[in-house]
């Protein structure tokens, strides 16, 4: 039996446009690096009434915790929307961090949301780090990859890819693809790659970036 759509009223939008106010003024303060701020501030910014935060969030760490999921997701969408036309594991990997790199240059503020989170952007179970974690199984499974710890290799990579943005973000006259390629290539000759086929893996061509 067929599920009947749900119909959103007004005041079902009104919520949601109050909801994603508040994270999107979240997400500007965690871009600045400004986890001080007061429910107060947070609301002023959003534009939105006080009590109307605590329809939608218990305190300000639920906000913040929920503005940096809603990064990941993004981030998480524009990838996968990007290697779906790859079935080698790691070139998945491959295409995926050396992406993940031009992407500071596309979303910079939501970067630097996950630089100000620092390295427990990595403990999240959701975002990148199961997509990175699936993909380098899959490539060891596949022989491509050689065998590691997965938990150990994801946090690597993690810690790479963080510096990285962190490095695009405090020089915006690099170039983000050169280096995003350099250390892709680092990456897969730490996972066991001889230099023939990582320098194949960084040299084909890229999709374009999806839009947002």
């Amino acid at each position: 039996m067929a599920t009947e759509p749900v119909v959103r009223n007004r005041v079902d939008r009104r919520r949601e446009r109050t909801r994603n106010a508040l994270l999107g003024a979240a997400r500007k303060f965690l871009s600045e690096g400004r986890y001080a701020v007061s429910i107060q501030e947070i609301t002023d910014a959003a534009d939105v009434g006080f009590g109307s935060f605590y329809n939608h969030f218990e305190s300000k760490e639920q906000l913040f915790d929920e503005a940096v999921r809603s990064v990941l997701r993004v981030y998480s969408e524009l990838r996968d929307e990007i290697v779906t036309r790859y079935d080698d594991p790691a070139e998945i990997f491959a295409v995926s961090f050396r992406m993940s790199g031009r992407m500071q240059r596309q979303i910079p503020e939501m970067i630097r949301v996950l630089l100000h989170s620092g390295m427990s952007v990595l403990l999240h179970e959701e975002g990148l780090v199961p997509r990175a974690r699936r993909d380098i199984i899959a490539a060891q499974e596949a022989g491509r990859f050689e065998p590691m710890n997965p938990e150990l290799a994801v946090m690597a990579a993690g810690g790479a890819m963080l510096g990285l943005l962190q490095l695009l973000d405090v020089d915006p006259e690099a170039d983000a693809g050169a280096l995003a390629d350099e250390m892709t290539l680092h990456m897969l000759r730490m996972f066991g790659m001889d230099q023939s086929a990582a320098q194949q893996l960084i040299a084909g061509p890229l999709p374009p970036l999806p839009q947002l």
